[in-house]
């Protein structure tokens, strides 16, 4: 069954007559009577009684007329909505997040995709960037944004750089840190750390500092960012932040230096997978954005 031969016979339903549907069906009356004869052998009986002033439905006709409607109506509905997609007038895109990226970071580029590419469905989830890895890799997301210091470069993935960012010690203003322009690793010696369970530095940062011989005493972990800098501001503990995190009005940031820790947040896709024009338009979005992609070094801390 072809649907042009569903679209003949609809239209001598409409009409009950040959000459006419074949006329509004912009086809030689030839072709549209030798489709409807594919179709009743197909079926498997006549779908129409023709006399000489009047044709008129079979039984058979009758039964299939409401099931073969259906059909060509959901084709149509099945077409539209495939043009739609792929001229971007409707089309929904998953884009994952990594929860410690500070949302003001990215409203610039969700705001340009929806002034210039009305027909996306931005559906954006905030996770992990572990969460995000495996969702991106099973197909659970199209498209993500995110970065992991502690892969090794995989080869499955391709990554459009977006912007590099310091990661930065927070402390409330009567921290003795607040009065250092930076703080060495070796400043951490004996404080108290509130601790990020979603930092993306969780596993790399701590090694390197016990390298350095330096010690320091969780006393809170939690996985909302502003709880964390809630337990800063209070006096709790210093805690380990992407610059532009920190917005709390009861802390101050200073640079992590000797050794210093920067974060490249990326554009994160999977390499070979066909990918719909929603995520064509993000990416163009990305590349025009003005990224703060570098960013000044910090200066040798002082006392």
């Amino acid at each position: 069954m072809e649907m042009h031969q569903v679209r003949y016979f609809l239209a001598v339903c409409d009409h009950l007559n040959f000459t006419r549907a074949a006329e509004h069906c912009h086809v030689a009356q030839p072709s549209l009577t030798r489709a409807i004869k594919l179709l009743e052998e197909e079926l498997g009986g006549a779908l129409f009684h023709r006399e000489r002033a009047n044709t008129h439905l079979s039984e058979l006709g009758r039964m299939v007329r409401p099931h073969l409607q259906e059909l060509y109506e959901k084709s149509l509905t099945a077409k539209k909505e495939a043009l739609d997609f792929t001229r971007l007038k409707k089309a929904r895109l998953r884009l994952g997040v990594m929860c410690t990226i500070a949302p003001n970071q990215l409203v610039e580029l969700v705001t340009a995709v929806q002034a210039r590419h009305p027909g996306v469905d931005l559906e954006i989830m905030d996770a992990s960037a572990r969460d995000l890895d495996v969702r991106l890799k099973e197909g659970l997301l199209e498209v993500a944004i995110f970065c992991d210091p502690r892969d090794e470069e995989d080869e499955r993935l391709h990554r459009l750089p977006l912007f590099r960012e310091q990661m930065m010690i927070a402390v409330p203003p009567s921290h003795r840190f607040a009065g250092m322009n930076a703080v060495r690793v070796r400043d951490l010696e004996g404080e108290c750390y509130v601790n990020r369970v979603s930092c993306e530095f969780n596993g790399v940062a701590g090694p390197v500092w016990r390298d350095l011989g330096v010690n320091w005493k969780t006393i809170y972990r939690s996985e909302r960012d502003d709880w964390v800098l809630a337990m800063v501001a209070a006096g709790l503990g210093f805690g380990f932040m992407p610059e532009h995190c920190i917005n709390h009005p009861g802390v101050v940031s200073r640079p992590l230096v000797d050794p210093e820790f920067w974060r490249e947040v990326s554009l994160v896709t999977v390499r070979g997978r066909p990918h719909s024009p929603a995520v064509g338009a993000l990416v163009r979005e990305a590349v025009r954005a003005p990224w703060r992609r570098d960013a000044p070094r910090a200066e040798v801390a002082s006392r």
